[in-house]
């Protein structure tokens, strides 16, 4: 059994793996890298063959998407860390080093994140995972380092290791033999939020999610599904709210959702009024979709769930109304509470 998998999810990306692939393979000495093609049509399974003939490649049957594409590949892959990477992520030197070492000295942690910077402006945080995921008592996400549209420059203010709610499925390293204990991400979530939902459901049995800040990657972001695609939108509201029934305390999942719901709806209004009708709509129809399919989402809740999910109760209220944009304000702000 190899000790680290990198595992690539591809589609259709041979100009992104023709990009990023280089730092991977210059910089992951010791591990296995695989792309997990999503039955490709352009050029990416002969592209890997032909100029990286030491990455092995695992052929899923369709399109799945990044939770089956996964789930499927990682099958065929025996590692005892998989470390799941986007194609559009660049690797600095030494970035799996810290991570291994973590995993080594603390069994409890299960799922860790590294320091995801821009790669288009490295100075800065990148979206989708920062400084690592939290979510408020409603399910809605945030990073240290970017809080809804507020992406912060990295000063070293986030340079520590400490325990989170959420690791990025932009850059995921996760134990086997807790992926597969947990059963991978759920499939029908497609993409986005699906990450979320595992580490949760890595929480409600005990685990700890960890950010390591000594190991850096750079994404590109947004290079598969645009950040404000409406298509993005509906998926976010939608696998939020399954989310939410999956894993909620049963004491709060009526009226958690009861709010969430009502907060999406002001969402879709303030899209409305923006013009952006197309997002309006692609909430209406999460919310739809919701209904149809939250009974086969009860029936996965698991007889335990914990009850200090989240760290704010509202990030909406904080950021929108209280004007608290970045994290280090809002973390002030809890500890005056406690104090």
């Amino acid at each position: 059994m190899d000790k680290i998998a990198v595992v690539i999810l591809n589609w259709n990306g041979v100009k992104l793996l023709e990009q990023f692939l280089p730092s991977v393979v210059q910089f992951s000495a010791g591990a296995t890298i695989y792309v997990a093609d999503n039955a490709s049509t352009d050029d990416s399974v002969n592209f890997v063959r032909e100029k990286f003939p030491t990455i092995k490649i695992v052929q899923n049957s369709g399109n799945h998407g990044f939770a089956k594409g996964y789930n499927d590949a990682l099958q065929h892959i025996d590692a005892e860390i998989y470390a799941l990477v986007n194609s559009d992520i660049e690797v600095s030197e030494n970035w799996l080093k810290p991570i291994i070492e973590t995993f080594e000295i603390e069994n409890q942690t299960a799922i860790i994140q590294p320091k995801i910077l821009d790669f288009k402006n490295k100075e800065y945080f990148e979206y989708a995972g920062a400084a690592g995921g939290f979510i408020d008592k409603y399910g809605y996400p945030y990073c240290r380092g970017r809080i809804f549209e507020t992406i912060e420059k990295d000063n070293g203010q986030y340079d520590d290791n400490c325990e989170l709610s959420w690791a990025s499925g932009a850059c995921f390293f996760i134990r086997k033999q807790v992926y597969h204990e947990l059963g991978g991400f759920d499939e029908s979530f497609f993409a986005h939020q699906e990450e979320i939902d595992l580490c949760w459901r890595a929480l409600n049995e005990g685990y700890i999610i960890k950010y390591n800040s000594q190991s850096t990657v750079y994404h590109v972001g947004g290079a598969t599904l645009q950040h404000g695609n409406p298509k993005k939108t509906y998926l976010n509201f939608r696998n939020s709210l399954l989310m939410l029934v999956k894993n909620l305390p049963k004491k709060r999942m009526f009226f958690v959702i009861f709010t969430r719901m009502i907060l999406d709806g002001i969402a879709a209004i303030r899209f409305l009024t923006q013009g952006k009708f197309q997002h309006t709509f692609a909430i209406l129809k999460a919310h739809f979709s919701f209904y149809c399919i939250s009974l086969k989402y009860i029936r996965k809740r698991k007889d335990f769930q914990i009850q200090q999910y989240y760290t704010v109760k509202s990030i909406v209220y904080l950021y929108y109304v209280k004007k608290l944009t970045v994290f280090k304000e809002i973390f002030n702000r809890i500890q005056n509470i406690k104090n």
